[in-house]
């Protein structure tokens, strides 16, 4: 039988970080963005230890030396829990739990916590316990010894004589599929009301970002919504949708999942729907930390993912966020090519917010059109969809029916003329908008 491994504490709050690195120091930022990291999964840094790694051990990933050195500097703070900020396979994670006597977590380990704790929706627990099982399907060797007993040979468990290994794999993999179908089945039910969108024409906006750029903030000043927000890495982690009214019509508006440096692809395959919120958008609203002086690379960062998800070609209107913290700045929007290309705002204080309504209506072509129609008497439908828009300005009736006043968003207006019974807005319409098939009202 194998040889007892250490009894795992159930503290785990007192970390102790391994920062690998090659060739110099770490990169400007990644050390204080993974004690984050940690604080954000409720763990408290004790210690740091840098690792230079030329060429990575497969057996522990860092060198027999390193290792001694992170040993004592575990007893010396009294550190329970040892967070490496890289990917370990299950083997390097298992010898080093091995001879540290203390749990291990690699990165992505550490995100799917974060994940795990921040979860809200049933949709997001179902990804994110997919995601942790698909991490810890490999990883099943590790700790316990009672995982090598052979079941079967005493009386009442004779069987296959299938070990508990086995056991525990085969209903690993039972569960994943079982998430999976109710994950596939939650996401039709998302894809019919994105389709339902789509049919209702109004444009989609999301708002992506490096996580803790203060997303959740603009969207709730945008929409009034109360959304949790907190300067916290990965506050938001549901999908959230909203619409809102801009001068010219109707925009849906979503807040998606932060990005980081370096995230898992299991963690971007898991949260499809999330992203898919971005990945159908007719304009992403790419919200960048103003003060951050990181902001280059970690607007580089992501754009990386979007491309990664498919939404790398998809119109992006900046937002340079937290002016507030910036001496001297004030709410503007920058051009380029005669387009809003940029705007500086702070959602915490609303400073800005007219500008980026303005420049969304700019982006997205919200137009309107005023003018005066004649219906019929018969056209007492489309008179009252009007009313209910809120688009007539004045009105007088006669035999032959009513003259209108009307004022109303260009999309509106285009919608309603497709329609059997909206002949009578066609002519307000610009020459160039294109007109679809007329739908039937039944």
């Amino acid at each position: 039988m194998p040889t007892q491994l250490f009894e795992r504490s159930r503290g785990g709050e007192n970390a102790l970080l391994i920062q690998p690195h090659a060739y110099g120091p770490p990169a400007e930022g990644v050390l204080d963005e993974f004690a984050e990291l940690a604080r954000s999964a409720g763990a408290r840094v004790a210690a740091t230890v840098l690792a230079r790694i030329d060429k990575p051990n497969p057996s522990i990933l860092i060198g027999s030396g390193k290792l001694d050195e992170v040993k004592a500097a575990c007893d010396a703070v009294g550190a329970d829990l040892v967070l490496v900020n890289h990917a370990l396979s299950p083997i390097q994670e298992r010898n080093l739990e091995k001879a540290l006597e203390r749990r291990v977590v690699d990165r992505t380990g550490l995100i799917l916590d974060i994940f795990a704790q921040r979860a809200r929706s049933h949709e997001g627990k179902l990804q994110v316990e997919l995601a942790q099982l698909r991490h810890m399907a490999t990883r099943l060797v590790r700790g316990w010894t009672h995982l090598e007993r052979q079941r079967g040979g005493a009386i009442g468990l004779r069987g296959p004589g299938e070990t508990q290994l086995e056991t525990d794999r085969r209903l690993l993999q039972k569960r994943m599929e079982m998430l999976q179908k109710r994950l596939e089945k939650v996401e039709v039910q998302h894809t019919q009301m994105r389709r339902a969108r789509v049919r209702s024409e109004l444009p989609r906006v999301a708002l992506v970002g490096y996580t803790n750029a203060g997303k959740s903030t603009l969207f709730n000043a945008l929409t009034g919504a109360d959304a949790y927000a907190a300067d916290q890495l990965f506050a938001t982690l549901d999908p959230t949708v909203r619409r809102i009214t801009l001068p010219g019509g109707g925009v849906v508006l979503a807040d998606t999942v932060g990005f980081v440096r370096d995230l898992p692809h299991e963690l971007v395959a898991a949260f499809r729907s999330t992203l898919s919120e971005a990945r159908e958008a007719d304009l992403l609203l790419h919200v960048v930390d103003a003060d951050d002086p990181l902001r280059d690379e970690r607007m580089a960062q992501v754009d990386a993912v979007l491309h990664d998800i498919d939404a790398g070609d998809i119109p992006q209107l900046l937002v340079f966020n937290k002016i507030d913290r910036i001496d001297g700045a004030s709410p503007r929007i920058d051009q380029r090519e005669h387009v809003a290309s940029a705007v500086w705002l702070s959602a915490r204080d609303g400073d800005g917010l007219q500008l980026l309504r303005d420049a969304l209506c700019e982006r997205l072509g919200l137009r309107r059109i005023l003018g005066e129609v004649t219906l019929p008497t018969d056209a007492g439908r489309l008179r009252a969809r009007l009313h209910a828009l809120g688009a007539i300005r004045s009105e007088t009736h006669d035999a032959d029916g009513w003259q209108l006043q009307v004022d109303l968003p260009l999309q509106d207006a285009t919608r309603l003329a497709t329609q059997s019974d909206g002949a009578p807005l066609r002519p307000l319409l610009p020459a160039v908008v294109p007109l679809l098939p007329v739908e039937s009202d039944a």
